[in-house]
């Protein structure tokens, strides 16, 4: 019987190019977007650091950048990485009415099953931010897991869906869906520590960057076992050459720990979803199952 990881890490890329300035920042000048345009432009050295490690990634990318760049998209699939949905024009779902939200999903999963003829089972809201609508359109397309939530920082939790929000009565919470979390936290994105923005400012120093992200896997690896470490990354902000080698040298850090294994999230969430089926989980689970009236699902004696 084969033995579960230690800790799994999953190096994520939200390969967004002109779309996340077409979309979240809104403009459409040429410099901008020559910075997105970075992006394709760095994704040969990110797969060759991949290559030379045999790391299997995960490419989170809008059905903009699909059909902006269909030849670096079908070189990245062909290369074995996983391709999830990341949106059409990188189009935040919680600006958006259930109708056009709809529409945008649809949009992004077409031109990515145009592009590679594969249909994603995976997400990562961009933004990332949820509209109420955003749980029931992935539990609706079968989605397997989502990325974008950070209910937890290494465990992953099954997805409530159902939650009412009011800002004058009781939070009630909904019934966990099929759809497994695997938590995102800022702290582990490349993008608000290293990119300039008008918004954020000047990045920080990649030294900083690679302190806390080693720091936090360090933690993950020591009290989290079979547990997921998830590290969101942007082609066009970690693909300059110092931030690759802060890169190379954290996979040299987390592979040199006996029981760490690179994979893809979709195999780390079919694996953890086969291990933990909804309803038995749905028993033990704590923070992430309460009852409509806000308490714990089931009372335990510690």
């Amino acid at each position: 019987m084969a033995t579960e990881p230690r800790l799994s890490v999953c190096l994520t890329f939200d390969f967004d190019a002109l779309a996340v300035h077409l979309g979240i920042f809104g403009t459409q000048d040429s410099q901008s977007l020559s910075r997105g345009e970075f992006g394709p432009f760095a994704m040969p050295r990110i797969l060759k650091l991949l290559a030379d490690y045999d790391i299997v990634a995960t490419f989170f990318v809008p059905g903009h950048t699909a059909l902006a760049y269909p030849d670096v998209l079908r070189r990245i699939h062909d290369e074995g990485h996983e391709i999830g949905h990341h949106g059409f024009v990188h189009e935040i779902p919680a600006t958006l009415d259930e109708t056009t939200e709809r529409k945008v999903f649809d949009l992004g999963m077409e031109a990515l099953q145009k592009t590679i003829g594969v249909r994603p089972r995976g997400y990562r809201s961009p933004g990332p931010e949820f509209s109420p609508h955003t749980i029931d359109i992935l539990v609706e397309n079968g989605m397997v897991y989502d990325a974008t939530l950070s209910g937890s920082d290494f465990t992953p939790y099954y997805v409530r869906q159902g939650d009412t929000v009011s800002l004058d009565s009781v939070f009630q919470f909904g019934a966990p869906s099929s759809l497994v979390a695997i938590p995102f936290s800022w702290d582990l994105d490349d993008w608000v520590h290293l990119e300039f923005t008008a918004e954020w400012g000047p990045g920080k120093p990649c030294s900083a960057v690679e302190e806390i992200w080693r720091a936090e896997f360090d933690y993950a690896y020591a009290n989290v076992p079979g547990g997921v470490f998830d590290l969101t990354m942007h082609p066009q902000v970690i693909g300059r050459g110092s931030r690759l080698e802060m890169l190379r040298r954290l996979i040299e850090h987390m592979s040199s720990r006996p029981g760490v294994v690179f994979e893809s999230i979709i195999t780390y969430a079919e694996r953890w979803r086969n291990a933990h089926p909804l309803e038995q989980w749905r028993q033990e689970a704590s923070v992430h199952v309460r009852e409509r009236n806000g308490g714990p699902a089931i009372h335990r004696e510690d």
